[in-house]
């Protein structure tokens, strides 16, 4: 278990409006590890993935409550946790299937495969009715500092 750093807690509704604002909440903080743009663009978008899947499949006929953890790790590691207490997810080993998707002909089907292929690793648990938890974790290279 490593040891935590530093964290935040944010608790947000819903709305995709709101998606944009946990990507900025996500790169704002991992800031203090100074990760490259490279890394600090492939945490915004496993951020917005996690995020847009909980609007969209979590809760797609109503507003629910999202709660998103940001942790700092020992050894440069970023602990990013978005969960939800919307729908859940029937069978998380299809879910994460490339191309599969229970949002309509818009949606790629490819939200896991992109956080997994971002991140160093992702973890989803789920319970119907009850909602998911997504937890993704990313180590940022240390950069020599001049």
């Amino acid at each position: 278990m490593q040891r935590m750093e530093n964290y935040v807690t944010l608790e947000f509704l819903s709305r995709s409006s709101n998606e944009g604002f946990a990507r900025v909440a996500a790169a704002g903080f991992a800031a203090q590890l100074d990760p490259t743009l490279d890394e600090l663009g492939d945490i915004k978008t496993a951020v917005s993935e996690a995020v847009t899947n909980a609007i969209v499949h979590g809760y797609p006929d109503q507003l629910g409550k999202i709660v998103m953890k940001l942790k700092l790790l020992e050894n440069n590691t970023i602990e990013i946790t978005v969960r939800d207490w919307g729908k859940g997810i029937e069978d998380i080993q299809q879910a994460r299937q490339p191309l599969f998707t229970t949002g309509g002909e818009e949606r790629s089907g490819m939200g896991f495969t992109i956080m997994e292929s971002f991140m160093d690793r992702l973890t989803v648990k789920s319970t119907s009715g009850r909602g998911t938890t997504v937890t993704m974790r990313r180590r940022i290279s240390a950069r020599i500092k001049r």
